[in-house]
């Protein structure tokens, strides 16, 4: 970054440790009060990934996810209302996991380019190893679609402030926002669904998030 203006608030989101689960992470959940409770709560949001990841919502039960976590039926309750509530707490949980996953390849002194492409990488890493996380963000769609849109609406918020910091510090262009933000994650979104989800081993997680940047950085018209 060739100077600090916008750089320390980029700078203080980029950089940091992966959350861990803790109040108010996931908010449809009841707040564990011991350690013991929150590793239950964490086997049950594992437990549920795997089972809306490989059945889908409605085909989906709580006897299932119980038994997938090894908790007893009756524990499922102390932490959620609902099969309803729990996959709202999950589609929370894994976009928590989707900002810590690109906050943890980020570092102070990265430029704009370089914080988009890390930050990309890091993210088609994740998806690679929790390919569950397209089909259970594509199911709030229509399972729950506030929760469906705040997952967007967040990522695409970081986006843009990345864009306007770059653009802040000299780096980007002036005046981009929120449009072009939108615009750079269905790129990254689609890129990973394509190449990870789809193609695997085709193009490698690094090599998906080179070829994304390369057009950020240079367009697609002869120069």
């Amino acid at each position: 970054m060739r100077n600090s203006h916008g750089s320390g608030a980029k700078v203080a989101d980029a950089v940091g440790v992966a959350a861990t689960l803790t109040e108010g992470a996931v908010p449809e959940a009841k707040t564990p009060r011991t350690e013991r409770g929150r590793r239950t709560l964490r086997k049950l949001l594992d437990a549920a990934a795997e089972e809306f990841g490989e059945k889908g919502f409605h085909e989906a039960s709580v006897s299932s996810i119980t038994r997938r976590a090894g908790v007893a039926l009756g524990s499922f309750y102390t932490y959620f209302d609902s099969k309803d509530s729990l996959f709202r707490a999950l589609v929370a949980d894994m976009s928590e996991k989707v900002r810590t996953s690109a906050r943890s390849a980020l570092h102070e002194g990265m430029g704009g380019l370089e914080i988009e492409r890390a930050a990309l990488g890091a993210f088609l890493h994740f998806a690679a190893e929790h390919k569950e996380v397209y089909r259970i963000i594509d199911e709030a769609e229509f399972v729950d679609p506030a929760s469906y849109r705040e997952h967007y609406e967040t990522i695409a918020a970081r986006i843009a402030d990345r864009l306007r910091a770059g653009s802040a510090s000299g780096e980007f262009r002036d005046g981009l926002g929120e449009l072009e933000a939108w615009a750079v994650m269905g790129m990254n979104v689609f890129a990973g669904l394509r190449y990870v989800v789809w193609g695997e081993g085709e193009v490698s997680p690094d090599e998906a998030a080179a070829g994304v940047n390369r057009l950020l950085a240079e367009g697609i018209v002869r120069r």
